[in-house]
């Protein structure tokens, strides 16, 4: 299913989605440095873009105008094994792209509640509306940290609220996190939803169809008719 805000791109296996998707974000940040002078970029963690970001960090680009950010961090110190930002420079500032500007989100604040406004201010360094937000989908639909069931969830998801951080405690996973909440997510030029496995493409396709927010966030971005998004998907 496609339509005007939603444009789908399948691909026979994980390798050639990466090199292809590297080559469009390429593009964006090229254009977004030429046109505006600076580019940014929002990632996300977990297993999924390792093999997206090696391909990115040996993209020939202006990095050192490039500002890379995350759409969420787990509240842990940015040397575990499960910090995104920990992720984000084995895998992506290397190369290349070492030479990219990075802001993190997690910060010396005890939690993420006491962390969060600290993580906002951190973000206005970075340039937005921000030239590509990559997120991923987990196979209960949750996108950044925007777990169902969690109790800041309906905050984070409310467009009325401005562009910032969200401390999340989600009840199905570990460890506290901070997330953009949805409208700094949509504070953007393109999203791309980077997902792998039939599994995610059936998840996929449920959140395509109507059905609350609060069940499956990823709808939040895939309903909206603010900000084109790009699905990128293979087996």
């Amino acid at each position: 299913m496609t339509s005007r805000w939603v444009h789908e791109h399948r691909f026979p296996d994980a390798t050639a989605l990466a090199h292809a998707l590297a080559g469009e974000v390429k593009v964006d940040l090229e254009e977004a440095v030429d046109v505006r002078g600076s580019a940014s970029l929002v990632v996300s963690g977990g297993t999924t873009p390792k093999r997206l970001f090696a391909s990115l960090s040996g993209e020939t680009l202006p990095w050192d105008k490039v500002w890379v950010t995350l759409a969420d961090e787990r509240w842990v110190e940015t040397a575990d094994p499960a910090s995104n930002e920990r992720l984000v420079r084995e895998h992506l500032l290397l190369n290349a792209a070492a030479a990219a500007h990075f802001v993190g989100l997690k910060n010396p604040a005890p939690t993420p509640e006491a962390g969060a406004d600290w993580a906002c201010r951190a973000l206005t360094r970075v340039p937005h509306p921000y030239d590509v937000v990559m997120l991923g989908m987990g196979l209960d639909g949750h996108t950044a940290s925007l777990f169902p069931g969690s109790l800041a969830l309906a905050r984070a998801l409310d467009p009325t609220t401005a562009p910032g951080c969200v401390a999340i405690n989600a009840l199905t996973a570990p460890h506290a996190r901070v997330s953009l909440n949805l409208s700094a997510l949509l504070d953007a030029r393109r999203i791309v939803l980077h997902i792998e496995g039939e599994a995610k493409w059936q998840v996929y396709q449920r959140a395509r169809a109507a059905g609350s927010l609060a069940e499956m966030p990823v709808r939040a971005i895939l309903q909206q008719k603010e900000v084109p998004v790009d699905v990128y998907w293979s087996p």
